[in-house]
């Protein structure tokens, strides 16, 4: 994590303002959460445990459950039913969570889909393979069942050019 924040505030901030030249502080864009997020397919109870506990493992936070807003018949999902879970990541856990995120998917990039996009101002991700997090690889049995993981990266960001500069410096260019 201190590799991060010292990254952060030295390198990439600084490269920012020379090259935007920003009146104040304040509008340099940053990163300011993440989303993590996983859909179920089935609405099973052991997958929702398995998904809440892959979550805290991952972020060191509780999750929360996404229940449905309306009801559909053909899904056979009634209003107020669980259909997933996620928790939102901030400040230094996101510095933390980011260099574990860099730690363990960087090698294996070919499980991650990326996808830019501006107007939202955030990059998602969608890793297929969950287990390529050390914590819920060494609990193969319990977390084998799980579908993808969806992680958004929300920025500050409000000119086109300084988002694609930002997401290059933290190398998350798509």
């Amino acid at each position: 994590m201190h590799f991060f924040n010292h990254y952060n505030y030295n390198i990439v901030k600084y490269d920012l303002i020379n090259k935007f030249r920003y009146k104040a502080i304040k509008k340099i864009p940053k990163i300011t959460s993440a989303v993590l997020r996983f859909r179920l397919k089935h609405n099973d109870i052991k997958h929702l445990i398995a998904a809440l506990a892959a979550l805290e493992l991952i972020t060191s936070q509780k999750g929360v459950l996404i229940k449905s807003k309306v009801p559909n018949v053909t899904l056979k999902l009634r209003k107020g039913q669980p259909i997933g879970c996620k928790v939102t990541i901030r400040k230094n856990t996101l510095f933390s969570f980011i260099t574990n995120l860099y730690s363990n998917i960087s090698t294996k990039k070919k499980n991650v889909k990326k996808k830019a996009d501006f107007k939202n101002k955030m990059i998602s991700f969608k890793i297929q393979n969950v287990l390529l997090f050390s914590h819920l690889e060494s609990n193969y049995q319990f977390f084998k069942n799980l579908s993808r993981l969806d992680i958004s990266l929300l920025t500050t960001a409000n000119d086109f050019d300084d988002y694609v500069y930002l997401l290059k410096a933290y190398k998350l260019n798509v």
